[in-house]
């Protein structure tokens, strides 16, 4: 699969990390599995654990987020992946509209292993708790570094500001699984 450069939005450019890729690595009929790697992490703020469970506001500190829209509407669905393994997921009608809670049938997988230097983040989203494939998709990154600096990764922006919602940042292309 491909890996993506994320680039950060130039209005908020990071205190010390210097790239973030993130890519899928793999599709099946059962997991959707995925990977972030934030380089020049010394400073990154990673919230603590607090166990595999549903939980809003994950974007307010360091969250790996998935955005999946499928083919030829305007509906999507948001995941939010935080490294204290906490999770959201959430359907939207259209832009920023209709925002409700998306079922996922068991808990998402989130992994973190961190070094001096880098943070490696893997995650698992069962496949059938995604929209139909199928879809555009975008991986992003809400990174906090000390001192409360955010910088917000995606692998496209909107010029004006950064917002993961932006038809913008759909900017690749998820098919749908293979049967073995």
């Amino acid at each position: 699969m491909e890996t993506h450069e994320l680039v950060p939005h130039p209005d908020h450019p990071p205190l010390g990390v210097t790239g973030v890729t993130a890519r899928i690595l793999s599709l099946d009929q059962r997991w959707l599995t995925l990977r972030w790697r934030v380089e020049g992490a010394a400073q990154l703020v990673v919230p603590p654990f607090t166990g595999k469970r549903r939980r809003d506001g994950l974007w307010q500190t360091t969250c790996f987020e998935l955005f999946v829209k499928p083919d030829g509407g305007e509906s999507y669905a948001e995941f939010n992946l935080s490294p204290s393994q906490g999770w959201a997921a959430y359907d939207f009608s259209a832009y920023r509209e209709g925002m409700a809670e998306r079922p996922v049938p068991r808990d998402p997988v989130c992994t973190p292993r961190r070094g001096q230097s880098v943070l490696i983040f893997d995650a698992a989203i069962p496949t059938p708790a995604l929209p139909p494939l199928p879809s555009a998709y975008g991986l992003t990154a809400v990174i906090e570094e000390e001192g409360g600096r955010k910088s917000f990764w995606a692998i496209a922006h909107r010029p004006d500001r950064p917002d993961f919602h932006s038809e913008a940042c759909f900017a690749a292309r998820l098919a749908a699984p293979t049967t073995p």
